[in-house]
């Protein structure tokens, strides 16, 4: 005599099996990486972002013409990428201090060599690069960057800027009629 499989525990197992498999393809994902150090590509999709070097100055401009400021320069020099399928409009960028307080980026471009510009409209495929600053105290920072979404819903990322002395070549510069 044949023993047949009780009815309800073989509907049991099919209908775990049949509710389980929608399942099996599907991955958790890992949260998007959003803190990053200088050098890294950082992607704030569809913009990749490339942070070459960071340079501290006491003055811009030259002889003739020179700016000061309240703190210091902070000169950040770096490549913005869009990935996407339209244009990307960057704005001007921030750096976040240790206690989190904020420094907006300067406006104007006076005394900056290849200066990041006004107009930061990023066409799809192409890199746009340059020099921002900022006049901010000496010490280690993060800037945020931007996915160039519309304000308020628009997702950041950060790269680690790290305080690095330089020497100042602008604070080294003999003053007219000195040797």
């Amino acid at each position: 005599m044949l023993k047949r499989p009780a009815l309800p525990s073989l509907c049991l197992f099919t209908l775990a099996l049949a509710a389980g498999l929608p399942l099996a393809g599907c991955k958790q994902q890992a949260p998007a990486r959003t803190d990053f150090q200088m050098g890294e590509p950082a992607t704030a999709a569809p913009m990749t972002y490339n942070v070459v070097q960071s340079t501290w100055r006491t003055q811009l401009g030259d002889m003739f013409k020179i700016r000061v400021p309240e703190r210091r320069f902070l000169l950040i020099t770096l490549a913005a990428t869009n990935g996407g399928g339209h244009a990307v409009s960057v704005p001007f960028l921030t750096l976040e201090g240790t206690n989190r307080q904020e420094f907006k980026e300067l406006e104007t471009g006076d005394g900056i060599d290849n200066w990041f510009g006004l107009l930061r409209e990023v066409a799809p495929a192409q890199t746009k690069q340059g020099v921002i600053a900022f006049d901010v105290p000496l010490g280690s920072y993060r800037l945020r960057l931007t996915d160039g979404g519309e304000p308020g819903t628009e997702r950041f990322v950060w790269v680690q800027i790290p305080l690095r002395i330089d020497t100042d070549t602008t604070a080294d510069m003999p003053l007219p009629g000195q040797k």
